[in-house]
């Protein structure tokens, strides 16, 4: 098994202590988001390898060398400000925190995220060029991947949408995006690919990747694993750990929060020794152990 620490929620920023607790403790329950009397019980005796992502890398990178299993860590670096990303450390110190990253796990398990891209009047084509090229110069030497995708369209996207003025690049923009991003890989010796962006990217001649690809996992553990089915997006399958609506930070268009009164009750019910992430078990809950 390989475990998403996480895609639903940033757990390196917020709620690390907990992760750790729960790697003492030796087990994790997480419910199922479409069923949530269903709750997985994973024993960390079945879990093979980690997938770390998160934007503020730095109570993990203080912390690296206690997790004890292969890892692959991804973070979202992009040029944004406070206006779409709130509450995000100065970006020198997150590429800090990358290099030490890097010291532990190897420069080949650094991912740094440069997603999603979108425009509006700030955020032009020109100005990702230029954000983009300054930042593959910046962790070139700390991370041997960086990957791009393109905003999407969902609830959150949707409520930001007339504040923001945000909106995602067209096919001509996109070629002109994404053929200048691969550019700038190349000088500074960086794999650049597309997250789920395949049907777009691969015409502009891009590899077909993933983001924890089936060829890390066999490199990492030995062992052979299927793809994320429930995600179809070349991915390793993976055992999510984290609870949508739990991130503080209010990302503007972030896909994992669309329901801002459920953000701050989670928040509030997270217990750093409970089982769960937000809350604790009930008595009606029905309790599976998973092993892949």
């Amino acid at each position: 098994m390989i475990l998403n620490v996480s895609s639903r929620t940033d757990i390196p920023a917020y709620y690390l202590d907990w992760f750790f607790n729960r790697l003492e403790a030796g087990f994790v329950d997480v419910r199922n988001p479409f069923h949530e009397q269903s709750v997985s019980r994973i024993h960390f005796e079945n879990v093979d390898a980690f997938l770390f992502i998160t934007k503020d890398p730095r109570p993990l990178a203080a912390r690296m060398e206690e997790v004890g299993k292969p890892c692959v860590v991804h973070v979202t670096i992009t040029g944004y400000h406070s206006d779409m990303e709130p509450g995000l450390p100065d970006k020198r110190e997150v590429i800090d925190s990358l290099k030490k990253i890097a010291s532990v796990i190897g420069r080949d398990n650094v991912y740094v995220r440069y997603d999603p891209v979108l425009l509006n009047d700030r955020y032009t084509v020109d100005y990702h060029r230029t954000a983009f090229e300054r930042l593959a110069s910046q962790v070139k030497e700390c991370a041997a991947h960086m990957v791009i995708s393109f905003l999407d369209d969902c609830k959150n996207v949707r409520l930001h949408q007339q504040e923001t003025g945000f909106r995602r690049p067209g096919p001509d923009e996109v070629r002109q995006l994404a053929q200048s991003f691969a550019a700038s890989g190349r000088r500074c010796g960086l794999d650049v690919y597309g997250c789920n962006e395949r049907d777009i990217l691969a015409p502009l001649g891009f590899r077909d990747s993933a983001c924890f690809s089936q060829k890390k996992a066999f490199e990492l553990t030995g062992k052979a694993f299927g793809t994320w089915k429930a995600r179809d997006c070349g991915c390793v399958n993976m055992v999510d750990i984290g609870y949508y609506n739990s991130c503080p930070r209010f990302c503007k268009y972030c896909y994992a929060n669309f329901d801002e009164a459920r953000i701050g009750k989670n928040v509030k019910n997270h217990d750093p020794d409970s089982s769960l992430l937000s809350g604790h078990l009930k008595p009606e809950d029905v309790i599976k152990r998973r092993v892949k």
